[in-house]
């Protein structure tokens, strides 16, 4: 109780009224009308010149930012993981369909072929000893980094203007541009699917007269030359990309020369998904610099001429005979992009090799 008295007498202002009766006869409006020192400190607001001119002085001190310089791409070659530039240093210049500068390219040289084939030749073995499953697994990652990047790849085709002025397509730039993306990632989803579905298609079992079982089954042809066309440099390039992959091979590409931008972007798409290193390689430059020492390789199984220019041909036929390597042309309907004339399990087959196999049977 002491206690308590001194708590009520420390809450009395000089009469013997309680805390609790003061609280009654005078509620918080009333206490906060009451008090003067209550009033100023929570009503009015204290517009001192000192605080006004502090507030200008320190708006007119405030930095104005320069205006910033944007950061230009830079455009590389893709050989084993890498982005190396050509060992020359080389570059030339990639203007739009209008004449307008777009960048400057690499321009690779032979010892960067040789390098790349050196590159595809060392990972196609670990390529093809993966199971068709996870080859799948790895085309349709590459399908989901692309469409993450969906934007960037038609601000690079809508970049480039017209450039299929060869092709009858009734739609403008701009829609090309889309559709041209579109296909490109569902191109790489449909030979994803058929990765582990494409020996048993392809392949069979032979009926011998004997005790012993005959079976045929597609192996992969081992590197493999791309020439990507000039008319579809994104979707031209994977269509004839993809079938090669799907059955072990391992790629050498040549990007189109007078387009090679949006390629160097999907190698980039390429780096960042599963694609082990070595398994694609991108080169950019001049064909007649780059074709000629690709075709006579003598580690390049196989060489797409598709995007090749008819007075190349020859002469790379010619050093493709030399070292027995193949040679691989689209056909008429096949280049025909956008359509599903251009994607067919009979074009991973340009890309195999056969072997047939006796088994004795048991007894």
């Amino acid at each position: 109780m002491a206690f308590f008295r001194r708590r009520k007498r420390a809450g009395a202002t000089g009469s013997d009224t309680s805390a609790a009766d003061t609280t009654a006869a005078n509620p918080p409006d009333a206490i906060l009308a009451s008090s003067p020192s209550n009033t100023s400190s929570i009503h009015s607001v204290d517009p001192s010149p000192a605080s006004t001119s502090n507030t200008d002085s320190t708006t007119a001190l405030a930095p104005v930012a320069p205006p910033r310089t944007a950061i230009l791409k830079t455009y590389k070659l893709y050989l084993g993981g890498k982005f190396p530039r050509s060992e020359s240093g080389r570059t030339y210049p990639v203007h739009s369909a209008q004449g307008e500068l777009l960048a400057h390219a690499v321009r690779a040289s032979r010892k960067d072929v040789r390098e790349a084939v050196k590159a595809a030749r060392s990972a196609q073995q670990s390529w093809a000893g993966r199971t068709a499953y996870n080859r799948g697994q790895i085309l349709y990652r590459i399908a989901e980094m692309m469409e993450s990047r969906r934007e960037e790849f038609v601000r690079e085709l809508r970049a480039l203007g017209d450039v299929r002025a060869n092709q009858a397509y009734s739609v403008d730039v701009a829609e090309l541009a889309v559709r041209e993306v579109e296909t490109t990632i569902d191109r790489w989803i449909w030979y994803a699917g058929w990765c582990d579905k494409f020996n048993s298609v392809t392949g069979s079992s032979n009926p011998v007269a004997g005790s012993y079982f005959g079976f045929t089954i597609p192996e992969p042809t081992g590197v493999v030359g791309v020439v990507a066309p000039d008319e579809a440099p994104l979707l031209g390039l994977v269509s004839r990309l993809a079938p090669a992959l799907v059955s072990g091979n391992t790629v050498v590409a040549i990007a189109s020369h007078a387009h090679p931008l949006p390629a160097i972007i999907m190698a980039e798409a390429l780096a960042t998904s599963d694609v082990p290193a070595g398994v694609v390689n991108i080169l950019s430059g001049l064909h007649d610099e780059l074709i000629p020492p690709l075709a006579g390789h003598g580690d390049v199984g196989a060489l797409d001429l598709t995007g090749c220019e008819p007075d190349l041909r020859a002469q790379a036929q010619t050093l493709a005979a030399e070292t027995v390597t193949r040679v691989v042309y689209a056909s008429a309907q096949e280049q025909n992009w956008l359509a599903n004339t251009a994607q067919s399990p009979y074009i991973i087959e340009s890309f195999c090799e056969y072997k047939t196999v006796w088994h004795p049977k048991g007894a």
